[in-house]
């Protein structure tokens, strides 16, 4: 049996679209049938369990998490498909809230070896979806819940037929995929929506709703609006997380859920709630049982690192992983909100394709200092690089060699009243995270062998 290194090495070795952002999706080989066919082979196991389907470009993954924490405090068992990790590339198929066992991974891939190896043109996340549909099938889940990967009308994962699609807040990401303006984009999110199939939407600029609702319309798939038909109140934050009341518009004097707890921090996440709220919603009205103190339950455990995360308050540490310009501008709304500080000492990494000088534009600004470095990961921009597009926009800052080395010395160089911020992509908050578990003498995470990316 192959070691656990050399299953991850056999999935990686497909073509890794996760790796090209750039290439636009006509100029791919990329199509649905390719993953039917592949599925087919394995007995369609995407058929074997009801699902929700969830798009978007903020919120997608943290809506995901609390759909599925929510189900599983309702007493099912559940599923779970995300990307990227954060540490290992376990966590991207979970169940009952606990990644794959390695040795689980390993046995699945041989036995779908075969079947691959016929099919030189499976992609790498196309595999892994697969496998991951396929190990929630003999694994018995009563539900699973799909995060999309990249988009959604061409993606893997759009071979469901889910219960519920929900599409959460949509923005420019991906341009040189997905297309150029945001009325584009949506139309590529909004290609999960199935005829019939209810759709929820987290609020969303005016040409991505009109995408949206058209698209809904031409198939007939019911559609509920968070903000319009289920809205939220704001009920204010406490210690490490924040209360808010959900209802149905028109409920305002007497909520469905009048006080919620929610352990994620940041305005953005009443949000998802709300949308997240709203899916469950459309889950009940599908007979599916779902009481109202699962959703207490549920919301109040959900866990999502690295989003808003405080890893400490004596220093003050955030990670949280915005790697766009209107995921930036989110968290920059949201700090002071939550969070009490007279500066911020910025931790800075990108990935390539996530137009770092639109992050920096509006962090560099917020910052008294800036440290920028690289995660250890093929797709991260150099220092070298983020030094200059500080430079070119008229601040100085300074190049550590790892994330690690950039927090040590942010930790030690902080004020008081300092707010230590990692941000600028999922690499860099993953390590970051590893880091201070370090720092601190407790156990690391779980990962992956070292080089294997």
């Amino acid at each position: 049996m192959p070691s656990y290194r050399e299953t991850l090495e056999y999935i990686l070795s497909r073509t890794d679209f996760e790796r090209d952002r750039g290439t636009p999706y006509n100029q791919r080989d990329w199509r649905l049938t390719r993953v039917e066919e592949l599925l087919a082979q394995l007995g369609k196991p995407h058929r074997a369990y009801p699902s929700v389907h969830i798009a978007g470009t903020k919120g997608k993954g943290s809506t995901t998490a609390m759909v599925d924490s929510i189900l599983r405090a309702a007493g099912y068992r559940v599923g779970m498909y995300t990307s990227p990790h954060l540490h290992t590339f376990r966590e991207r198929i979970q169940l009952q809230g606990r990644p794959i066992p390695e040795e689980d991974l390993v046995t699945l891939v041989e036995e779908i070896r075969p079947i691959v190896e016929a099919r030189p043109k499976t992609s790498v996340f196309e595999l892994i979806t697969a496998l991951a549909m396929w190990h929630f099938a003999r694994q018995e889940v009563d539900l699973a819940v799909f995060e999309v990967g990249l988009g959604g009308r061409l993606d893997a994962t759009n071979v469901l037929t889910p219960l519920v699609s929900l599409i959460t807040s949509i923005s420019i990401d991906h341009i040189g995929v997905l297309g150029t303006t945001l009325a584009q984009i949506a139309r590529e999110k909004a290609g999960i929506i199935k005829p019939d199939v209810p759709v929820v939407s987290s609020p969303q600029r005016p040409s991505a709703m009109r995408v949206i609702r058209e698209t809904a319309a031409a198939q007939q798939a019911p559609l509920t609006i968070a903000k319009r038909d289920w809205r939220w109140r704001d009920l204010g934050p406490t210690n490490n997380s924040q209360r808010l009341a959900i209802y149905r518009a028109g409920s305002h004097r007497s909520p469905e859920y009048p006080e919620l707890w929610l352990p994620l921090l940041g305005k953005f996440q009443l949000e998802n709630a709300c949308t997240a709220v709203a899916g469950i919603e459309a889950l009940r009205e599908q007979d599916i049982e779902i009481p109202r103190e699962a959703v207490h339950e549920g919301l109040a455990q959900v866990y999502w690192p690295g989003r808003m995360q405080v890893l400490c308050r004596e220093p003050l540490v955030v990670a949280d992983g915005a790697h766009n310009a209107y995921s930036v501008s989110q968290l920059i709304q949201s700090l002071p909100a939550y969070l009490e500080y007279q500066r911020i000492r910025l931790i800075f990494g990108a990935g390539q394709t996530h137009r770092p000088a639109s992050m920096l534009e509006l962090l560099l600004p917020q910052a008294a200092h800036a440290y920028v470095t690289a995660a250890r990961h093929p797709k991260s921009a150099s220092p070298e690089m983020l030094r200059d597009l500080g430079q070119e926009l008229g601040y100085s800052v300074e190049i550590c060699a790892t994330t690690e080395a950039a927090l040590r010395l942010a930790v030690r160089e902080a004020g008081p009243d300092e707010l230590i911020l990692v941000t600028g992509s999922l690499f860099i908050v993953a390590e970051a995270l590893s880091a201070w578990e370090a720092m601190q003498g407790r156990n690391p995470f779980p990962s992956d062998p070292p080089g294997i990316y």
